[in-house]
């Protein structure tokens, strides 16, 4: 793909699908943290710039690291709680000193971490899958709704017109238009919902006018890196959940490229994801994974080439490097969010249950494994608090949907798979008797 308009167009698009969920982090830490407004700023230009590096990491593929498959990378949700009580307990240096050494963690036994593809067969990818988008979507009904901050005006008839207006132009779009206006649908559904808002005054650019054009990107912003046993030990957790999401996306990815994924390149996956965190850390940012929300526009736009995903990066650096043209992008208000996000995270749970048609559901422990591990990631996605009892370490598996949801498959999966090939392979070594 060499035309530069298209390969812009295309790349924007997938910044723009993962914005939210990138600045959405960085905004919940500082405030529940009490950085000011300028320490906030600094934090969404340093985590869309290191997104950016840490996507070009990953999608560079070489002998050492890189999935080479079209993934962006970003800030993992997982993190959100152990940063915060890190961060009230021990001080940010702490953070970003944990943060470092668990991508060490990951660079250095991602041979080891590389093995467990046999721990995914389609059951379990489909099932991870799945859950992955079933979670999202509430996500995006929030910001159709006008957002979690929208207060009286939420599910407002403005906010809805404009979510489902978006949402209706994408679906034409991809039902009429055809080659290139059909794979940025969901770029000219954000423009045109965006425009659309700023007549029904629902724009607001304060953020623009108060954000600096350049900055300078400086390595320990917040202080020098500290270590403590116990925070090293519940990020190093975070980023092993990290590793077990990413998978189960990486395998996605690799069925729509027509990619087999071996422990090689699940190898050289983690190793960029541990660089990814290792940079994070230097940089007073984030802990980072692939966004499973790009993998829904990989799928509906069948544009699989890096190229596109390069360019994304690129436009991550610069963003990270202009503030002022970064927050331009924060204009786009929820409900036009939402309206193109509904899409996104529905694809992704469709992608699933197409790994699941792969599957022998005439088989009673495959029905299981897919009941018991969507049922258990819906429930805790709904109600968290269910093992907010738990010792906080435990907590880190268990309070998000996705992780929840993935363990539980993966344990099934040798319950009533592994094993019984397992049994059944030692029955046959076994010498028969001969009347």
């Amino acid at each position: 793909m060499r035309n530069p308009f298209k390969l812009f167009s295309l790349g924007l698009q997938h910044v723009l699908a993962m914005y939210a969920g990138a600045v959405v982090v960085p905004l919940i830490v500082a405030d529940s943290i009490g950085l000011t407004g300028e320490q906030t700023a600094y934090l969404v230009a340093i985590d869309l710039l290191t997104c950016g590096l840490a996507t070009l990491l990953q999608v560079w593929k070489n002998k050492f690291f890189g999935i080479g498959l079209p993934v962006v990378l970003g800030c993992t949700f997982t993190a959100v709680g152990p940063m915060i009580s890190i961060g009230s307990k021990f001080g940010m240096g702490a953070i970003y000193g944990s943060i470092i050494v668990s991508g060490i963690v990951i660079f250095l036994l991602a041979p080891l971490f590389g093995k467990i593809i046999r721990f995914f067969p389609p059951v379990v990818t489909g099932s991870v899958v799945t859950i992955i988008g079933i979670s999202l979507i509430p996500v995006a009904i929030t910001d159709m709704g006008g957002g979690s901050n929208a207060g009286d005006s939420f599910g407002s008839l403005s906010n809805l017109a404009l979510a489902f207006g978006v949402l209706i132009l994408i679906l034409l779009l991809n039902r009429f238009a055809t080659g290139f206006l059909r794979s940025i649908s969901v770029l000219i559904g954000l423009v045109a919902g965006t425009i659309a808002a700023a007549f029904m005054g629902k724009v607001d650019f304060s953020t623009v006018e108060a954000a600096s054009w350049f900055h300078i990107v400086k390595p320990f912003y917040f202080g020098t890196p500290e270590f403590h046993p116990s925070a090293i030990i519940t990020m190093t957790l975070v980023a092993i959940v990290s590793v077990v999401e990413s998978t189960g996306v990486f395998v996605a990815l690799g069925k729509i490229c027509d990619k087999e994924m071996t422990p090689a390149d699940l190898t050289k996956g983690y190793r960029a994801e541990g660089l990814a965190s290792i940079l994070g850390g230097i940089f007073n940012a984030f802990p980072y994974t692939t966004f499973s929300q790009n993998v829904g526009l990989v799928q509906m736009t069948k544009v699989k080439t890096r190229d596109v995903i390069i360019m994304a990066g690129g436009i991550l650096v610069l963003l990270g490097l202009l503030p002022k043209v970064a927050a331009a992008t924060t204009v786009i208000p929820s409900p036009v969010l939402g309206g193109a996000m509904i899409a996104l995270f529905g694809m992704v749970m469709s992608s699933g249950i197409r790994m699941l048609s792969d599957v022998d559901l005439s088989n009673h422990e495959n029905l299981l494994i897919i009941a018991i591990s969507v049922g258990i990631g819906m429930g805790v996605s709904v109600m968290p608090e269910i093992f907010g009892k738990l010792p906080e370490r435990l907590q880190v598996l268990a309070d998000s949907g996705i992780v929840a949801g993935s363990v539980t498959a993966v344990l099934l999966n040798i319950l009533f798979n592994m094993t019984r090939r397992s049994k059944t392979a030692e029955s046959a070594s076994e010498p028969q008797d001969v009347a």
